[in-house]
């Protein structure tokens, strides 16, 4: 079946992208909120948070569907399905890119100054 990602799970992504945003900026502090660099423009961690919200609402209504299939409304089973193909796939996507700047995160840890 597919992953589902909880808030907890988000918000704990989250923390450990401001724990590395602190470390970055030399151990700035971490609970003040980042601000827009620029107006109108979002910074890198809006972006993430926004990433990630839009795969936690396509998991939701992934869920929504299937659940209102499995109580008998009138909800199309290819509708369901590809509601769960696509919230699968914006998942797996997630879990790629956060595999990747992990890598590069460490990567860069490990370069000699």
């Amino acid at each position: 079946m597919i992953d589902r990602i909880s808030s907890a799970n988000v918000q704990s992504m989250l923390e450990v992208l401001r724990s590395y945003q602190s470390q970055a900026t030399g151990g700035a502090d971490s609970t003040t909120e980042p601000t827009a660099t620029k107006v109108g423009q979002p910074t890198f961690f809006d972006s993430v948070k926004n990433a990630l919200d839009g795969v936690n609402d396509t998991q939701q209504k992934s869920t929504a569907m299937s659940d209102a299939f499995d109580r008998g409304e009138e909800v199309p089973l290819t509708e369901v399905v590809l509601s769960m193909q696509k919230a699968s796939l914006a998942f797996e996507a997630t879990l790629q890119v956060r595999n990747k700047v992990m890598k590069a995160y460490e990567e860069i840890m490990n370069m000699p100054v």
